[in-house]
């Protein structure tokens, strides 16, 4: 009889999380609280189930996803980041180590300025003068899939260095 790996049934609730980011962002350029609360509090069983130990992997993780919260409250504070697309961020750091996030931040902002680019002429178009609000949570969700559908994460990033 087969092993049932919980890890893939905690990626695809991940991935389901952030297509409903994408999808709430893009109707009402918001992402929940209790949705980036959930991915977030995921996180620790998602080390369990994957087999980081608390030291150093998780620690690792906590210190990273830290790291990305500081810098994006900076984006924040001048204003080139929504709270939402702040926390789903974090969120995602609890999640996926380092190197592969360099990868999601490097899809996010391709992803994101083709939105950008999109969005702008769709607002030229339409004459209006006010700010442009762009749905960056959907480049987050995009790059985030990209990610978890390329990179192998938890044990197996651990096995090869990457994690």
């Amino acid at each position: 009889m087969a092993s049932f790996d919980f890890t893939y049934v905690l990626l695809g609730g991940l991935a389901i999380a952030l297509l409903i980011a994408a999808a709430t962002d893009l109707k009402s350029r918001q992402i929940g609280n209790k949705l980036n609360a959930a991915i977030a509090l995921a996180a620790p069983l998602w080390w369990w189930t994957s087999g980081l130990s608390l030291w150093p992997d998780a620690a690792t993780q906590l210190g990273f996803a830290a790291i990305v919260f500081s810098i994006c409250c900076l984006l924040f504070a001048i204003r080139q980041m929504g709270g939402g697309d702040v926390k789903l961020l974090t969120a995602l750091a609890l999640w996926i180590p380092p190197y592969p996030f360099l990868k999601l931040v490097i899809v996010m902002a391709l992803v994101g300025g083709l939105l950008t680019v999109v969005f702008a002429a769709i607002h030229f178009l339409r004459r209006r003068k006010d700010r442009i609000a762009i749905p960056y949570g959907l480049a987050i969700a995009v790059a985030g899939l990209w990610v978890l559908g390329t990179e192998p994460l938890g044990r197996a990033a651990s096995a090869t260095g990457m994690g």
